[in-house]
């Protein structure tokens, strides 16, 4: 069933106005993009740390997802299913241009699993603004020598917050695996930056 005015479709789920883009609703279209076109900019952004290039990628993940519209399932969140795309198109501009960078990382204090990475002020600079940016700076440099698996699944977790079970769904791989990368990535973070980082498990 087809809704008429705008204003209904910025009522409903995400859900509710991508079956409506299905319908033939041409404005649920501009409803998807005005809720994610930020979220997705600030997740490829962490992938590509290129305006120019996330600018690209999320153009082309919106016009993957019109495209492929007719496609997608409520059997999956919407978000999700962006994601996927987004992550995809991701993968393929890395693989061309080999670059990835991150920002930060954080921990979801909720999670008894799940670690939080901190920079460790081991020098007394004056301006600790600019021993936090060589911290980051230090922090950016060892996730390029993790290889694709790990940054992909600490990008997920760490900087979009998603849970374990829409990682596993976006990256196509069992719950057990997607933990074991985190893990794994960011024990690796730790021997590579040595005294830059330390963890604690809550």
């Amino acid at each position: 069933m087809k809704v008429s005015t705008t204003a209904n479709l910025h009522k409903m789920s995400d859900e509710d106005v991508m079956e409506q883009l299905q319908a033939g609703v041409v404005q649920a279209f501009d409803i998807i993009v005005s809720r994610y076109k930020d979220r997705l900019h600030n997740f490829l952004f962490r992938y590509t740390h290129n305006h120019e290039d996330c600018e690209d990628l999320v153009q082309e993940t919106f016009l993957r997802v019109y495209r492929s519209r007719h496609s997608y399932e409520r059997i999956a969140k919407l978000s999700t299913w962006m994601y996927t795309i987004a992550l995809n198109l991701a993968k393929s501009m890395y693989k061309k241009k080999q670059r990835m960078s991150l920002i930060s990382i954080h921990a979801d204090d909720s999670d008894p699993d799940d670690r939080e990475f901190e920079i460790t002020d081991t020098t007394i600079l004056q301006d600790d603004a600019l021993h936090i940016k060589l911290s980051v700076q230090e922090l950016e440099k060892a996730m390029l020598e993790l290889n694709e698996d790990f940054r992909e699944a600490i990008v997920l977790r760490d900087i979009q917050q998603l849970t374990y079970e829409e990682i596993a769904e976006i990256t196509g791989t069992a719950m057990g695996t997607v933990k074991s990368r985190i893990n794994r990535g960011r024990q690796q973070l730790q021997e590579i930056i040595g005294d830059y980082v330390k963890s604690e498990t809550f």
